[in-house]
């Protein structure tokens, strides 16, 4: 087995010993089903890998970069001998061939990503080969070593982009108005192409944004309810603060919970268990609270969950959300706003309601208030 290694990242020791290559990962096989995850370590493929292992009983690979193993909070409460960490690398397309090879997988799961919009501005090369050329390759793998693999491929409701109408629905044209939309507007047509040209069960639903406790520290929500834990902290011990810094307070978002959607996503994998009406060919689905709420509302009610409250003054980029004490709690920085900005996603998920079954179960509010609570515990801690 894998001998012990340490690996620095940035002056860390690191231990990777719990990370297996793909000789070893292959012989814990022994005829057993098999599920490759990528991206375990992230919000959606940590949750994946809970609904996983307590609704099957299949021998889970979880895919992660070995400097991604210094962030592996979202997995280390997982405790279970069919679940594994391998070595896997979505740039290296030789990797990616020998993984599905010898691991000959029943399901692969891909939520690996460049996945921060901001970010696709500055990284957009980097955004295209992880978000589209890789999905080529995995695509290809399964095509050569495993045609009866089902993929799910993620994507994104920033695929529509320029909107035409609201709510959107899966017939809505794809309008990207980022690097990161476009790379997966493009992987999009990629499983397209495969699904139809080889008969591959390859899959990419529109999730819509979706949030929670694991959700990293660059999105908004994240980046709200973490600045107000502190914010909350420095209150109760009459400390100072600096306001929490937002760009376009107005842009409205689709939000749900992320744990609500690894159950669709497994629901969109089966079709032929889960849609009574099943062709034998399987659908594309969008996921989404059918629901939409600004930045702004996200940010109130998040203060609201503290035990904190304020009101709004001010215009434009000049507006503020102050505390009874006319201190500053939210403050506009036009340095978050984006290059070209998305101002309205709303979702339209009736047709996995009425095919799947599926329905979100966490509301938005409960959603925010489960966010706020948790790092407000954390902080710190």
């Amino acid at each position: 087995m894998n001998q012990n290694i340490k690996e620095t990242y940035y002056g860390k020791k690191i231990d990777t010993s719990n990370i297996l290559n793909i000789e070893d990962a292959s012989r814990l096989i022994n005829g057993k089903k098999t599920i490759v995850v990528t991206g375990v370590t992230g919000q959606d493929g940590s949750h994946m890998i809970d609904f996983l292992l307590k609704n099957t009983d299949y021998l889970i690979f979880g895919g992660v970069r070995r400097l991604s193993v210094y962030n592996h909070e979202n997995i280390r409460h997982i405790k279970s001998d069919r679940f594994y960490l391998i070595n896997f690398d979505l740039t290296d397309s030789h990797a990616i061939a020998r993984t599905v090879e010898k691991l000959q997988p029943d399901y692969f799961i891909n939520f690996a990503a460049q996945s921060f919009v901001a970010s696709s501005w500055d990284f957009s090369r980097q955004t295209w080969h992880t978000n589209s050329t890789a999905v080529l390759d995995i695509l290809e793998a399964i095509r050569l070593y495993k045609p009866s693999c089902r993929l799910y491929q993620a994507g994104s409701s920033e695929e529509f982009g320029n909107v035409q109408y609201s709510p959107q629905d899966e017939n809505h044209p794809l309008k990207p108005r980022s690097p990161y939309g476009a790379s997966k507007a493009a992987s999009r047509q990629l499983v397209k192409v495969y699904r139809e040209s080889y008969g591959i069960y390859a899959i990419q639903g529109w999730l819509f944004n979706h949030e929670g406790i694991r959700r990293g520290e660059e999105f908004v929500t994240r980046k709200i309810t973490k600045n107000v834990a502190r914010i909350f902290n420095a209150i109760k011990n009459k400390e100072d603060f600096s306001p929490l810094e937002l760009g376009n307070i107005e842009a409205k978002r689709d939000w749900s919970d992320a744990e609500d959607f690894v159950e669709g996503v497994w629901m969109m994998l089966n079709q032929d268990k889960y849609n009574p009406n099943y062709s034998g060919e399987p659908k594309e689905y969008i996921f989404s609270s059918n629901e939409t709420h600004t930045i702004k509302e996200f940010a109130e009610k998040a203060f609201k969950y503290a035990g904190i409250e304020g009101e709004w003054v001010g215009e434009g980029e000049h507006i503020m959300f102050i505390n009874k004490d006319k201190k500053t709690l939210i403050q506009i920085n036009p340095k978050f706003y984006r290059p070209a900005e998305v101002e309205l996603l709303l979702g339209n998920s009736n047709k996995a309601r009425e095919e799947l079954n599926w329905k979100p179960k966490i509301s938005f509010d409960n959603l925010v208030e489960k966010m706020v609570k948790w790092d407000i515990e954390k902080y710190k801690s």
